[in-house]
């Protein structure tokens, strides 16, 4: 049986009276390129960091790879997951943010071997060479002995990205990771992701304001509202032909502020 590599179940996240996501449910294939789209408050980023456990959830179950990340087993039942399980699911997921969340007082190549060294018990050798690679892929191979503020933004979101991929995840986030960069820097950090898709059998899923990126590289664009997906489809299908007032809306005032 195929299991879907990411599957919300009914998910929903409250503050208060504000609910944020309400009783989501999505699925996203093994491979599966898919980019999230929606005004501010939509729900967006709070599917990501709640794929990171970094937000709790209130209802629902969360499923990554066919395991429970928000609950685990026990006998027949699902009774939330202990701080172990959720490690070891989490594992799988690898996440580049908005701000860049390097350490500073480590240089490109350290911050992307310290969790290898630290999470996955890797020797120092072995992250230091795979460090290397994915430096080199993301154009900066020159740059791995330089700290964080020597560096440009597109330089240091490439070293981000880097340093996710060194823990060898299945599943890689990005949280609208141009949307801090100078526009010229953008295309930059774009391309690199572009490559990440060509090269690596990597399940994806990007929250955006990139337009022209989501209909390019996603297999799918999920239009957020009011904590549920409005709309989602093909992305040709989605950007240029939307069904819902609500989506057309949404990408007459993005493309008019475009």
């Amino acid at each position: 049986m195929n299991h879907p590599m990411i599957r919300f179940d009914k998910v929903s996240k409250r503050y208060g009276d504000n609910i944020v996501l309400d009783s989501l449910d999505l699925d996203i294939a093994q491979g599966e390129k898919v980019s999230i789209i929606g005004p501010s408050g939509s729900g967006k980023t709070t599917v990501l960091r709640m794929l990171m456990t970094l937000e709790d959830i209130d209802d629902g179950v969360i499923w990554v790879g066919g395991e429970p990340l928000t609950h685990m087993h026990q006998g027949d039942s699902l009774v939330p997951a202990s701080p172990a399980h959720i490690r070891e699911v989490r594992s799988n997921i690898g996440m580049v943010f908005q701000s860049f969340n390097l350490f500073p007082h480590m240089t490109a190549m350290q911050n992307c071997i310290e969790a290898p060294i630290g999470a996955l018990g890797m020797s120092r050798a072995e992250a230091e060479t795979r460090a290397a690679e994915l430096l080199d892929m993301v154009g900066l191979s020159e740059k791995k002995g330089h700290y964080p503020a020597h560096l440009s933004g597109g330089q240091q979101q490439r070293v981000a990205i880097a340093r996710a991929l060194a823990m060898r995840p299945k599943i890689m986030l990005f949280d609208e990771v141009t949307s801090a960069l100078d526009p010229e820097l953008v295309g930059e950090v774009l391309e690199v992701i572009r490559n990440i898709g060509r090269e690596h059998d990597l399940t994806m899923l990007m929250v955006t304001h990139q337009m022209g990126f989501a209909r390019e590289f996603s297999d799918r664009v999920c239009f957020f509202y009011g904590g549920r997906i409005c709309e989602q489809g093909p992305p040709r299908q989605l950007l240029d032909s939307p069904q819902q007032e609500r989506t057309q809306q949404f990408l007459h005032a993005v493309l008019e502020a475009g």
